[in-house]
């Protein structure tokens, strides 16, 4: 496997093309990401006009509302164009109270993947990423059970494509003498770069890595530098913070959400923005 830089795309051999600014759909939900959005019929028109702009990489979840996004995406965009990969993730639920309860059983697993089915309104699903961790981080536990599970959906035709999220090097290790892993999404941003270790493996081996909480997430980034650099570049933070993250590997596919038709023209304009070499090592410093 491998992965091959076109332009504004990622492609895996054998597997998905992403393009470099995908959409991550969380935001479409309400607030704490439960319950329906603020506004329907914009967040319809963001979805459709992320597709019309080019992006051909869609994450969502079946517990994002919970079901809620999921339902958006298939008023919006199905039957859904032969270009656009929908990418989502398993691994967890929603309490009743919004609480977040991450759930790996097998058998759990299983019913989760039809949820994604059903409400995306697909056979077949093209990339399902395995979220493990807690809320926030990752362990190192055994990934074996549960990834297996996913592994015989695939040899069912379930799943095309399967990716991890939230994971150690040694968990990605564990996958792949399971099943091919075509992504792995982590947290990782300009500010937060504890995987950068794991950026450069991926990118060695074939493997699209995808950063959640681009731009920080519900604590955006806060820094100086950034600010500075941004208004000598004459453009946004947030279009710079992509921007980076876009040239810190050839294989990173970012995906910053929203329900702003106004934010989704500008998280899209951050592929065009090039950040001088200087600028880049500078911003370098930000992280740690």
């Amino acid at each position: 496997m491998g992965v091959v830089a076109l332009g504004g795309t990622v492609a895996v051999v054998g597997g998905p093309v992403l393009s470099r600014v995908g959409y991550g759909a969380m935001q479409l939900a309400g607030p704490n990401v439960f319950g329906p959005p603020a506004d329907r019929a914009e967040a319809l028109a963001v979805l459709r006009a992320a597709v019309e702009a080019g992006v051909t990489h869609v994450d969502t979840a079946d517990f994002y509302g919970p079901v809620v996004v999921n339902e958006l995406i298939r008023e919006a965009l199905h039957p859904y164009p032969a270009e656009l990969t929908v990418v989502t993730k398993v691994g967890a639920r929603r309490g009743a109270d919004g609480r977040w309860d991450m759930s790996h059983e097998p058998a759990d697993l299983v019913g989760q993947v039809h949820d994604n089915l059903t409400h995306l309104g697909v056979d077949t699903l093209d990339v399902v990423n395995l979220r493990l961790g807690g809320v926030d981080d990752p362990d190192d536990t055994s990934l074996a059970e549960p990834f297996a599970a996913l592994a015989e959906l695939r040899a069912q035709g379930l799943v095309r494509h399967l990716g991890l999220s939230n994971v150690t090097d040694a968990q990605l290790s564990e996958a792949q003498g399971i099943a091919p892993v075509v992504t792995v999404q982590n947290r990782y941003n300009l500010a937060q770069r504890r995987d950068d270790a794991l950026v450069d493996r991926c990118a060695a081996e074939g493997i699209v890595f995808v950063p959640y909480f681009p731009l920080g997430g519900f604590n955006p980034i806060q820094s100086d530098r950034l600010t500075r650099v941004s208004a000598e570049l004459g453009a946004s933070p947030q279009q710079v913070a992509l921007a980076w993250l876009l040239h810190r590997s050839p294989t990173i596919s970012v995906i910053p959400g929203t329900s702003s038709l106004a934010h989704l023209r500008e998280n899209l304009a951050a592929a065009d923005l090039v950040l001088p070499e200087g600028v880049v090592a500078e911003l370098d410093g930000v992280g740690g």
